[in-house]
């Protein structure tokens, strides 16, 4: 395993839109998130409910007892030996940190001749990653597209207890896995409105990156971690958690990018790679926050290119060319009744689904998965989102739904 910059290619570099976050004049966040009813509309997403996925022949859910992409699936998920070379399982498909019923946070698991790379770790990612039948020491490297909360929630547990005591079949992740994540902001953008009074938590250091937000993680369960290796002895014992992770911030090509720029024209550069991918990167626009990734994972197999939390952005569609499928975040604002700078708010961060079908048609992709799913007029209606991600789109349209198995390659 590497990181090292990719050498720039030859294509043209067409110049992305720069609009800056903008809300009304006099309208903080904090008053639009009042307005809107508190923590729920904080994210934009109220009422999800998860409706009946649309019929696909490469899919099906996992868990006890539901049906896999070939019939039913035993508890634990689909076993090993049957797994295809290249799939991808949707463990949670919730937009926001809020905490619904009908869906879990943000997060990806891609297999890879057996090996699991998982993108982003929301809400109950662990869990869910328990009932897809992986073992968690398949678990290879953990990528992060951004540091917002619904995308980190569960990041440590992997750690915390997914590493420390084997469950009842033996399993344990098996470090060092490699973790790969934005690095510091280096500063913070100024509130849409002064406040002499707004808070700034850990002043000291306010905005840290993902090596160090896991050696403070590392500090602040330094408790349990003793007392867990104390208990039990360096012979067979729990390991030490700070093994079980080897992290990096992704560094940046120079390119200008700052949190004042947080996505600026750029070509994709590597990330990392293995025997099994080959991972890519670009700059995405989401808000004031910095840095926030797309990720692409070349495989022998196919491409599958992620657009983490993004507007319409030229770097992503730079990132996605060529790629087999492309897994892209998607919100309806429309039908809602939101104050006009909210939704303008989030059309500065998020990409309506009736415009994601034309980000996969640029691409060129064969098929499209929506995830992060945000629905401000209610619940989610799959086949309602089906049509419109399907305008200006030729190819095949998922909209995805918590534990769904998407095979994108068989043997």
């Amino acid at each position: 395993m590497k990181d090292s910059p990719m050498a720039p290619d030859s294509r043209p570099s067409p110049t992305p839109s720069q609009d800056p976050l903008r809300v009304q004049p006099g309208l903080s966040r904090r008053s639009l998130l009042s307005a809107l009813g508190g923590a729920a509309a904080a994210t934009g997403i109220t009422g999800l409910t998860a409706g009946p996925a649309a019929a696909q022949s490469v899919t099906g859910s996992l868990g006890a007892g539901s049906l896999g992409s070939s019939g039913v699936t035993p508890p634990g998920g689909i076993p090993a030996a049957e797994r295809e070379p290249l799939e991808l399982i949707l463990l949670g498909t919730l937009a926001g940190p809020m905490v619904e019923k009908a869906r879990v946070g943000i997060a990806s698991a891609l297999v890879v001749n057996g090996a699991a790379y998982i993108i982003d770790c929301g809400r109950s990612s662990v869990t869910q990653y328990g009932l897809t039948g992986l073992e968690l020491s398949a678990i290879r490297d953990i990528f992060i597209t951004h540091l917002h909360s619904d995308h980190i929630a569960d990041y440590y547990n992997f750690a915390l207890i997914g590493g420390v005591i084997a469950n009842a079949a033996g399993d344990t992740l098996s470090g060092p896995v490699g973790v790969w994540g934005p690095g510091s902001a280096g500063g913070l953008r100024p509130p849409n409105v002064p406040d002499p009074n707004l808070p700034v938590v850990a002043p000291h250091s306010p905005t840290p990156g993902t090596v160090e937000m896991t050696e403070r993680l590392h500090e602040a369960y330094a408790y349990t971690s003793n007392i867990f290796i104390r208990d039990n002895g360096p012979a067979g014992g729990p390991p030490d958690p700070r093994t079980l992770f080897d992290v990096h911030d992704i560094p940046l090509p120079d390119v200008g990018a700052s949190y004042l720029d947080t996505a600026p024209q750029m070509d994709p550069f590597l990330v990392m790679e293995d025997e099994n991918v080959t991972v890519t990167a670009t700059l995405v626009p989401h808000g004031p926050v910095f840095p926030s990734f797309a990720f692409r994972f070349d495989t022998a197999h196919g491409s599958v290119t992620f657009s983490g939390d993004t507007r319409l952005s030229e770097n992503f569609d730079r990132l996605a060319r060529g790629s087999d499928t492309v897994v892209h975040e998607a919100i309806n604002v429309r039908g809602a009744d939101l104050p006009p700078a909210f939704v303008e708010h989030n059309l500065e961060s998020h990409v309506e689904v009736q415009e994601v079908g034309g980000v996969a048609e640029r691409a060129g992709a064969a098929r499209l998965v929506l995830t992060h799913l945000g629905d401000y007029s209610g619940s989610i209606d799959a086949r309602q989102w089906k049509a419109w991600a399907q305008q200006g789109y030729s190819g095949e349209v998922i909209v995805g739904h918590d534990l769904q198995r998407i095979v994108l390659a068989r043997r």
